[in-house]
């Protein structure tokens, strides 16, 4: 077995790094619909991904012939998690939401352990719960959800786009040998699906200020354009396990950003629900205990 490459981990942390920012880009993004901003920001990440393609002429003749479950879970996976955490992030407050959906790396190993060859541990079970603890206790330190109505469909959102997530990680497992630059043709068929959908249910809202277009242009370059590539080559040759495990900074990263850019206020619910998060995401990745093993 090829041992992983610390480059391809690298750069799979890279795409951590910069889904921190995810949640603030959306933001400082202003009134811009949901679909109207997934299809200006896959835009922007298919452009990028040809910069790759210029490089390697045939490319997008090899690229396009991939197998329909390939572009299923491709263009699912990025169009659906998209459409749902922008739609949560207008519809219920920014760290509320993207706390909620970033229960998604602890869905992968839930998911991952009910995978042929792999099973489900006690450690698994403990760090989810732990994680709906964490939910539980930041919807319940704003006044519940029954206080905090208006935002309820943006928990909803952001509660499905961490299943749609975490279903699109394990299933592209399946598909190591499918080229990075296919990402390309997902981003832009995710943006093309987003611009109709626009059109059939949203009112256009152009960015009103320049700071708003530096925040479409920055999400769409990195959280939704430079990651995803990123991602790719480090779940297919880099440490899976490790990244997996680096997975669970982005929470409290993002609620750290969100507040020190004034999008969100340091409470104790909040402070609260990033630690038991924190420590499922601990608990569920724990090796297991070597007693009893030779």
């Amino acid at each position: 077995m090829t041992p992983p490459s610390r480059a391809a981990t690298a750069a799979g942390f890279g795409a951590v790094a910069l889904w921190a920012l995810l949640g603030l880009f959306t933001a400082a993004s202003g009134a811009v619909p949901p679909f109207l901003l997934l299809a200006l920001t896959f835009a922007l990440g298919g452009a990028l991904g040809l910069c790759g393609w210029a490089a390697k002429p045939g490319t997008a003749r090899a690229l396009l012939r991939q197998p329909a479950p390939v572009w299923a879970v491709g263009i699912g996976g990025l169009f659906g998690y998209h459409a749902l955490y922008f739609t949560a992030l207008k519809l219920a407050p920014p760290a509320e939401a993207g706390l909620v959906n970033y229960l998604w790396p602890l869905l992968i190993v839930l998911f991952s352990g009910l995978l042929p060859g792999e099973r489900l541990r006690s450690a698994h079970v403990v760090g989810a719960l732990l994680g709906f603890a964490g939910v539980a206790v930041l919807v319940g330190g704003r006044g519940g959800l029954a206080a905090r109505g208006e935002a309820l469909p943006g928990y909803l959102c952001a509660f499905a786009a961490a299943f749609v997530w975490a279903g699109y990680s394990v299933l592209s497992r399946r598909f190591g040998s499918v080229p990075t630059g296919a990402v390309t043709l997902f981003c832009f068929a995710t943006a093309a699906l987003g611009l109709l959908c626009h059109l059939l249910f949203e009112t256009t809202v152009w960015p009103a200020t320049a700071t708003e277009w530096l925040a479409v242009a920055g999400n769409g370059l990195g959280p939704v354009g430079a990651a995803f590539y990123l991602w790719d080559i480090g779940v297919k040759r880099g440490d899976i396990r490790l990244l997996g495990v680096g997975s669970y900074a982005i929470p409290v990263a993002s609620t750290a950003v969100l507040i020190a850019a004034g999008y969100a206020s340091p409470t104790a619910s909040l402070a609260l629900s990033c630690l038991l998060i924190a420590a499922g995401a601990v608990v569920a990745t724990r090796p297991e205990s070597s007693a009893g093993t030779r």
